[in-house]
C-alpha cells in the first residue's frame, strides 16, 4: 500500500469511521484488480468497491460503507461501493 493511498482518506472519513464503529463490515478480499476489490463478507455477501489500492487476495479487511473506507492492516483506504 502506498502513502498516496492513505493520504487520500479525508479527515471527515476518519472521523465518521471512528464515530460509527458498528458500521464496519468484516470481509475477505476475493479479487483485486485495477478497478477495485471484490469482498466476501463473513455473512457471505459479495461487495464490490472501487479503489486504486491493490490488496492481496485472501487478505482480511473491514469495509465502512458510511465513511467509504476499507481498513487493511490498520491503514485506511478510500473505497466507494460500486
Amino acid at each position: 500500500m502506498s502513502d498516496k493511498t492513505t493520504q487520500d482518506v479525508l479527515p471527515v472519513q476518519r472521523a465518521v469511521a471512528s464515530a460509527w464503529p458498528s458500521a464496519w463490515i468484516d470481509a475477505l478480499v476475493m479479487c483485486s484488480d485495477a478497478t477495485g476489490l471484490l469482498l466476501s463478507t463473513l455473512a457471505g455477501e459479495l461487495l464490490s468497491v472501487d479503489t486504486r489500492a491493490r490488496v492481496a487476495v485472501g487478505e482480511p479487511v473491514a469495509f465502512h460503507p458510511v465513511a467509504e473506507v476499507v481498513s487493511v492492516g490498520g491503514e485506511l483506504i478510500r473505497a466507494r461501493r460500486s
